[in-house]
């Protein structure tokens, strides 16, 4: 005799559904009750988040920016979002800018540590514009970051555990574009010791282009000293030609880039937040 379906199961179903209705209503709820001060009236609206992204020819890279704004939205609902490009894609910021008007607005650069476009581009782009803007730091370093480039690198095949032998063969390269900036290879390097200390074993930086040591140049030296289990670390945002590059010369595994990692829109959002708390402290 074959059983039916028990009505049980079309009752879990029922709760389960009744369980995801509550829990939108529920968060819809608090992001209006955001909007009221506990006078009972509403308070003003917070400034825009404008995530600023540097624009690459590399349609994967647009798209996954795309995907990460759609993070960030269902972490913090009603928040105005809105994305500009320093070049090559549209909406270019200055673009985004002007159409926001005069409004206060957070840029948050989606880019990795200080260097030109932070200290120079994005600053004379927003200085251009009628809205009332104020930059939040670059997402690196961060341990938000190293959380991010440690799930790429087990998604990749990192072992999370590891005898001793293996580990005294194995390093990790953390390939990012690169940059005359000095502030920047310094916050690479930040990074990668962080991400040093997660891992357990050596990560040394090395870029695509504008600084050293390259990629190959750091593979030779870490063969040099005994570690060829070597993995690279993708340092970028999103896909691209330089990403690509990198990966391409790994002897072992290579990361996908950050992408549209959770912990990635949860950084996005600390540095917008951690931007506010400093204006709200300069106000007082």
């Amino acid at each position: 005799m074959t059983a039916s379906n028990p009505p049980r199961d079309e009752s879990l179903s029922h709760l389960d559904s009744t369980a995801h209705l509550m829990n939108s209503i529920s968060t819809q709820l608090a992001d209006r009750l955001r909007l009221v001060s506990p006078s009972g009236r509403r308070r003003p609206a917070p400034p825009a988040l404008v995530l600023v992204a540097h624009g690459s020819r590399d349609p994967r890279a647009l798209h996954t920016v795309r995907a990460l704004m759609d993070r960030v939205r269902e972490l913090r609902p009603g928040l105005p979002l809105h994305l500009g490009h320093i070049e090559l894609n549209e909406p270019l910021l200055p673009d985004t800018l002007a159409a926001l008007g005069d409004t206060s607005v957070v840029l948050v650069p989606l880019l990795l540590g200080r260097g030109y476009h932070v200290k120079q581009d994005i600053p004379e782009m927003a200085a251009a514009a009628s809205a009332r803007t104020r930059l939040a730091a670059p997402l690196g370093p961060h341990p938000l970051l190293v959380e991010t480039l440690h799930a790429r690198l087990v998604e990749a095949g990192w072992h999370t555990t590891m005898d001793d032998a293996t580990r005294r063969t194995s390093a990790v390269i953390l390939a990012g574009a690169g940059s005359r900036d000095p502030d920047s290879a310094t916050d690479t390097r930040r990074t990668a010791r962080l991400l040093a200390a997660r891992l357990g074993v050596p990560v040394v930086p090395a870029y695509a282009s504008a600084a050293t040591p390259t990629v190959p140049a750091a593979l030779q030296a870490l063969a040099a000293s005994g570690r060829d289990r070597v993995a690279v670390a993708s340092y970028f945002t999103a896909p691209g030609r330089f990403a690509t590059q990198c990966a391409e010369q790994a002897p072992w595994i290579a990361s996908a880039p950050l992408g549209a990692h959770e912990a990635m829109a949860r950084l996005i959002l600390h540095r917008y937040d951690q931007n506010l708390a400093t204006r709200s402290t300069e106000a007082a």
